[in-house]
């Protein structure tokens, strides 16, 4: 018996099973996290009893097959290598789940501690007594994790001083807040509505109850002194404040005067305005019960806790309290009597105590230029003290504190900017078996390609000798690939063929536009480029094109900027033809992939998404059609902002603290920006003086005018912005980057070089020819080409952004695919058909990285 299990534990079946049980249990997880949430996924699948079961029977699966084929042997180390590092990687992903532990510390400028908020949320219940006249307490903390979409469940029952209790979890209610539901039977409550804040808050307030509002007590049936008294009584209702007020009827909008420590008749559904806060009282007194209820979905928000209802039972009584917490948050604890015992419930993070103090000295933001919420980088400067030693270090980027097995990242920071949030990571073993595993996996996969005796090399055997002997026929392959690739208003309705004169008439010179595609904006993040990259953006992003009519980006956006009235008729934008519910709202003819900007307004110039788009951008969970109209939506915001010259930020400001950068259409909305009349004027004219000298230009033919414009406008930038504009140099090479796109190409470069390559080789093993042998030769020598233009490419976007260029989604891939090439040309020349595998591949990453939901545009380094 003991014998058939062994067998079947180290079979490959067996491995084979747990291969396929385990990614479909990955997807599902995919999935689950996709629809519901992430805790939800770990309660289900990830943390499932079953899950870990699959990693421990993977381990003995393994270890078993190195002693079953004799791994141990010299000429089988690459396939031991390869079981070792597996067993390393799901032993140390154990440690971590186990024994390790992770968390966040929050401090605020001067403050030190010597614990942390821990990650994972747990239930911690006290009972107190006494003994003889001696305080006793009992306690239990349990690691819990629950979803709104699972069953969850917590139990406790014990005894104390010979008292037998339970506690019991009834209810989980995620994103919790109390809500006021009638009762007959019910005490009563009084409905207030505050807007503290810009915002309306509802509160009820119990008879006869104190509550504090933001600062301000008020009480209802309790007459306090200090407080804003309400006396609801069958005889009337009447108001006393501490303060002078007042109170406007809805009606007709009047003010009438509550006069300070005097009883006056309370008025509903009149706004109050009392000690600096506004409140309504919009009916009388109602009963009824407060319960726990879940905020709406489109309502909640990050700092939203969750209810727990939790039962307890002692001595023949029985009672249920709530208790409220969340991950990250600690909590009072709640408190109550029963069966006379005191019991405090909490639920959430508890503090993990350190073997040393942290202490926040200072904290430092730097923002991009010209923004106020834009960071470029943040740093904690602290000072860590044990009673060994003291020293100071500053936490910042990818600059980590490692101290005592305790990792210290920058997270986060408060909004004010004078504290931090750093997360703590407790692994030290957990991540020494990982990284192990990681790197004895490098080795056995390259290993297993060209030593010992692996399958692959078996196979690579088996084809030079069929080559060799040059039998057998040739293998038909087919290679299936894909290559990725009306209602209108009368005042401004316009023909095909007047909207072709019109852009001719305003086409600029290919010339002029290129030297006006070196001028320099500033971008809502900061970022300082060329007006060519906006445009190419723009033209890319709205028209799916990088050139229109024959117009190249330059001269379709100077264009757009000399005649805006004429660009909401062109039909330039484009829409996913098969939409056909975007067509309907938009009505215009269904399978139009072009519409004008024109189309997207009603007949009061009011956005007909609109309707559409406070649903799509409310949800947390958009479906596919809301999807689409956020990101059409997006595309009119960049339509929109380059027609109304919003984006034009060509000024710097003298003396601006953060180098900042506006448009003439920002010194119009706030002449507050600059107190020198001579700077002003130069910003509300210049750019005007410039659009009118190119306008006849286009009459006329001659640019010296627009040139010398032209030419004050850059001189400008570099006298006053000097401080953050980019080299010429950088300049030049950001637009010769735009112009080539060499990434864009790439990708069927490398598909059709690969693919030929690969069928040439295969033809090569049944019957050798030297012209075979030639493009084979000539294949690796462009691959070698390709790799040249991708480092290349690569080499342009670290230059022309000032960081490494695997920093967001687009670069990581456009490296990934960089790096996955580099190997495959490092064993060229011992196995060609490799190259070719690898350059599918690559062609492959890289289709990916031009996927809709990928930005390939330079952006800014996000600080992390």
């Amino acid at each position: 018996m003991l014998k058939k299990l062994t067998q079947i534990l180290i079979s490959t079946r067996l491995m084979a099973v747990l291969f396929l049980v385990y990614g479909a249990a990955l997807a599902m997880g995919t999935f689950v996290e996709t629809w519901y949430n992430t805790d939800t996924a770990k309660i289900w699948i990830y943390n499932a009893w079953w899950f870990e079961l699959i990693m421990v029977l993977f381990v003995v699966n393994f270890i078993g097959n190195i002693g079953r084929y004799r791994l141990l042997k010299r000429e089988n180390w690459a396939v031991f290598v390869l079981h070792a590092s597996w067993i390393f990687i799901i032993v140390g992903a154990g440690v971590t789940r186990y024994i390790s532990d992770e968390g966040k510390l929050a401090l605020r400028e001067g403050e030190e501690a010597d614990f942390y908020t821990s990650e994972l949320t747990y239930i911690t219940a006290q009972v107190d007594g006494t003994y003889e006249g001696q305080p006793l307490r009992k306690a239990k903390q349990t690691e819990v994790l629950f979803s709104e979409f699972t069953s969850n469940n917590y139990s406790w029952a014990s005894d104390f001083k010979g008292k037998d209790f339970h506690i019991e979890l009834t209810r989980f209610i995620a994103n919790a807040e109390e809500s006021f539901v009638e009762d007959p039977s019910g005490e009563e409550y009084l409905k207030i509505v505050e807007s503290s804040g810009g915002e309306g808050h509802e509160h009820y307030l119990k008879a006869g109850s104190l509550e504090n509002f933001h600062g301000l007590p008020i009480s209802l049936n309790k007459p306090t002194e200090g407080a804003i008294n309400l006396q609801i009584t069958p005889e009337g209702s009447y108001i006393s404040s501490p303060y002078l007020g007042s109170y406007m009827t809805m009606t007709d909008q009047k003010v009438f005067t509550v006069a300070k420590d005097s009883m006056q008749p309370l008025q509903y559904r009149c706004l109050y305005n009392i000690g600096g806060m506004r409140f309504v009282l919009p009916e009388p007194l109602k009963k009824g019960k407060m319960v726990m209820a879940s905020i709406a979905a489109n309502k909640r928000t990050a700092a939203d806790q969750s209810a727990l209802l939790m039962k307890i039972s002692c001595g023949g009584e029985t009672k249920e309290v709530e208790v409220l917490g969340r991950r990250d948050v600690i909590n009072p604890p709640t408190s109550v009597e029963v069966g006379g015992l005191t019991f405090h419930l909490n639920y959430g993070s508890v503090r993990t105590p350190l073997p040393f103090k942290v202490k926040l000295d200072d904290f430092i933001a730097d923002k991009y230029p010209g923004t106020d919420r834009s960071y470029s980088s943040f740093k904690s400067k602290v000072t860590v003290t044990s009673p060994e030693e003291s020293f100071k270090y500053d936490i910042y980027m990818n600059n980590i504190l490692n101290y005592k097995g305790y990792r210290f990242f920058q997270a986060n920071f408060f909004p004010d900017e004078q504290g931090t949030i750093l997360s703590v990571n407790h692994d030290f073993w957990g991540t020494l078996l990982t990284y192990i595993g990681y790197t004895l996996l490098y080795i056995g996969l390259i290993a297993s390609m060209f030593f010992g005796k692996t399958r692959f090399v078996q196979l690579s055997q088996k084809l030079k000798k069929l080559s060799l002997k040059r039998k057998g026929t040739l293998t038909l392959l087919a290679l299936f690939f894909w290559v990725g690739g009306y209602a209108q208003h009368n005042s401004f309705e316009l023909t095909p063929k007047q909207i072709d004169s019109l852009i001719k008439v305003t086409t600029v010179k290919k010339e002029h536009a290129d030297r006006f595609a070196h001028l320099v904006i500033q971008d809502e993040d900061g970022r300082m480029k060329p007006i060519n990259t906006f445009a190419s953006e723009l033209l890319r992003k709205v028209s799916k094109a990088d050139t229109f009519r024959g117009l190249d980006a330059n001269q379709v956006f100077l264009s757009m900027l000399l005649n805006r009235q004429l660009w909401y008729n062109v039909d330039f934008f484009y829409i996913k033809k098969d939409n056909d519910s975007l067509h309907k709202i938009l009505g215009v003819e269904k399978g139009l992939k072009r519409v004008r900007a024109l189309d997207f307004l009603d007949q009061e110039y009011n956005n007909k998404l609109n309707p559409y788009l406070v649903e799509a951008y409310s949800t947390s969970n958009p479906n596919q059609f809301q999807k689409e109209f956020k990101e059409v939506d997006m595309k009119m915001h960049l339509l929109e902002r380059a027609l109304s010259g919003s984006m034009l930020r060509i000024f710097p400001l003298k003396d601006s603290p953060n180098n900042k950068w506006i448009s003439p259409l920002d010194i119009y909305e706030n002449p507050r920006y600059t107190q020198d009349t001579l700077e002003a004027g130069f910003i509300k004219h210049a750019f005007r003086w410039y659009l009118s000298s190119v306008k006849e230009a286009t009459e006329t033919g001659d640019y010296t005018e627009a040139d010398k414009i032209l030419s004050l406008l850059k001189e400008n930038q570099r006298a006053v912005g000097k401080a953050v504009i980019p080299s010429e140099r950088q300049i030049d090479a950001e637009i010769l980057y735009n112009k080539y796109d060499v990434f864009k190409s790439l990708f069927s470069w490398y598909l059709y070089v690969g693919t030929l390559m690969f069928v040439v080789l295969i033809a090569r093993i049944f019957r050798e020819r030297k012209v075979l042998r030639i493009i084979t030769q000539v294949c690796t020598g462009l691959l070698f080409f390709l790799f040249a233009l991708h480092t290349a490419g690569l080499a342009f976007r670290w230059y022309i952004s000032g960081h490494a260029p695997w920093s967001d989604a687009y670069e990581s891939m456009i490296y990934v695919a960089w790096a996955t090439m580099g190997i495959g040309l490092c064993f060229a020349r011992r196995s060609p058909l490799s190259l070719a595998s690898t350059a599918f591949v690559t062609s492959m990453i890289l289709m990916i990285a031009h996927w809709n939901w990928l930005d390939p545009s330079i952006g800014n380094l996000q600080p992390v």
